[in-house]
C-alpha cells in the first residue's frame, strides 16, 4: 500500500473531519491563552488595551488558522516539509538585510500589519522537514554517520543566522528540538554523548574568549550569564529582572495577593511584565496555586500530543506530533527556568500567555499540523 493510500483511505473526508479533531488539545490550548488575556488585563492597570485585546484577536485568527491546517491532508505537509524549511530559511537572511532592529537585535520583518519574526517559524519547518527526513530515511540508515550528518546541518544553519541576530533564546531552542527528534527517531545516544561532550567544551571556551580578541558572544550574553551566577552583585543594574521577578514569585505565597493586586507589577517594579516576565504575575497574583495550574495545563497539552503520536501508524505524522510537542515543552520549560533563576535570562516567551504576535500564530500553526496528524491517522 503506497504512502497516500496508507494516509487517506481510512480517514473522514470533508467537514465531518471537525469531529475529528482532537478537541481536548483545542480546549486545553484555549483555557491557557484566556489565562493569558487575564494577566494582559492585570498588568495593563485593568485594560483590554494595550495587550489583551490584540492577544484575543491574535488568538482567534490562530485558531481559525489550526482548524484550517487540521483540515489539510498530513501527506501534504510531508510533501512541503522542505520547501517551508527553505522558505524559513529565506526569511532568516533576508532578516539579516532588511530586518527591522528593536532593543539591539535585528528580528523581524515588517509587514505593514505585523512584525514577524522568522525565527518563531523557523522552530516548527525545522521539526517538519526532519520528521519528513526520518519518515524517508530506512530505520537501518538512522544512526550511520553519513546520514547524522545531513540532519545536523539541517540544524546548525538556521541556528547560525538566528546566532548572528543576536538571539541566544531560539538558537538554544533550535539545537535541542532539533536534537529531540534526531533522538526521538532512534539515532544512537553516543552522538548525543558526544554532543554533550563538545558542549562542555563550548561553555569552557566561551568563558576562555571573554575579553579576547576571538570573544564568542555579545557583552550583553556574558552579563546574563554573570546575573545568573550573582545576581545580587547589581540588584539595580543587570541582576534588576532576576531579583525583581524572584520578590514577584516569593511574594506571592500558596494562594497569591489577589487578581491585580500585585505590588510588583502594579508599581512597574517588575521589567517586561506583558512579555518574557509574565510568570511571574500570575505567580505573584494567584500564588503557588495558580503557577502549578497553568503547569498542569500545559502538562496536559504534552499528555494528550503524546497519547495521540503513540497511536498513530504513519511515521510522519508520529515523529512531527512528538516533534511539536517537545518544542512546546521547551518554549515553558525555559521560560520558567529563566524567570525563577536556574538558567540565564535568554528571551524566551511564556507560550500563550506572553504578548507577541508571531509566537502566537506560529505556535497555534504549529498545532494545527498535530490536528492534522490526529485527523488524518488512518482508522
Amino acid at each position: 500500500m503506497s504512502y497516500l493510500e496508507q494516509t487517506v483511505k481510512y480517514v473522514p473526508t470533508g467537514p465531518r473531519k471537525v469531529f475529528y479533531l482532537n478537541w481536548p488539545i483545542a480546549l486545553l490550548l484555549s483555557a491557557v491563552a484566556a489565562i493569558g488575556f487575564l494577566m494582559l488585563y492585570s498588568v495593563a492597570g485593568g485594560s483590554y488595551s494595550p495587550w489583551a485585546e490584540p492577544q484575543m484577536k491574535r488568538f482567534a485568527l490562530g485558531f481559525a488558522l489550526m482548524v484550517g491546517l487540521a483540515m489539510v491532508p498530513i501527506y501534504f505537509w510531508r510533501n512541503v516539509a522542505l520547501l517551508a524549511y527553505l522558505g524559513s530559511l529565506g526569511l532568516l537572511v533576508l532578516v539579516a538585510l532588511i530586518g527591522d532592529v528593536g532593543m539591539g537585535a535585528q528580528r523581524w520583518i515588517n509587514l505593514g500589519f505585523m512584525r514577524l519574526q522568522p525565527s518563531e517559524l523557523m522552530k516548527i519547518t525545522l521539526v517538519m522537514l526532519l520528521a519528513a527526513y526520518y519518515d524517508w530515511l530506512p530505520v537501518s540508515k538512522v544512526s550511520h554517520p553519513l546520514w547524522v550528518l545531513l540532519p545536523l546541518g539541517i540544524i546548525l544553519v538556521p541556528t547560525a543566522l538566528v546566532l548572528e541576530q543576536p538571539d541566544l533564546g531560539t538558537s538554544i531552542l533550535l539545537v535541542l528540538g532539533g536534537g529531540a527528534v534526531m533522538f526521538i527517531a532512534g539515532v544512537h545516544w553516543l552522538y548525543f554523548a558526544a554532543v554533550i561532550a563538545a558542549g562542555a567544551g563550548l561553555v569552557t571556551a566561551v568563558f576562555q574568549s571573554r575579553g579576547t580578541d576571538w570573544q564568542l558572544l555579545n557583552d550583553y550574553q556574558y552579563r546574563r550569564i554573570d546575573t545568573f551566577l550573582d545576581p545580587s552583585a547589581e540588584p539595580l543594574g543587570a541582576g534588576y529582572h532576576i531579583t525583581q521577578s524572584k520578590i514577584a514569585l516569593g511574594s506571592g505565597g500558596w494562594t497569591g495577593r489577589g487578581f491585580m493586586q500585585g505590588t510588583q507589577s502594579r508599581l512597574n517594579f517588575l521589567p517586561e511584565k506583558h512579555t518574557d516576565f509574565i510568570f511571574t504575575t500570575l505567580a505573584e497574583e494567584f500564588g503557588f496555586i495558580g503557577a502549578i495550574s497553568l503547569l498542569g495545563l500545559y502538562a496536559l497539552i504534552i499528555v494528550f500530543c503524546v497519547m495521540t503520536a503513540l497511536s498513530n501508524p504513519n511515521r510522519f505524522a508520529a515523529l512531527l506530533t512528538l516533534g511539536i510537542a517537545t518544542t512546546f515543552f521547551l518554549f515553558f520549560a525555559v521560560n520558567m527556568s529563566m524567570v525563577m533563576g536556574l538558567i540565564p535570562v535568554v528571551g524566551v516567551p511564556l507560550p500563550l500567555v506572553s504578548y507577541g504576535g508571531s509566537a502566537m500564530i506560529v505556535l497555534m500553526a504549529a498545532f494545527g499540523l498535530v490536528q492534522s496528524a490526529h485527523v488524518h491517522k488512518p482508522r
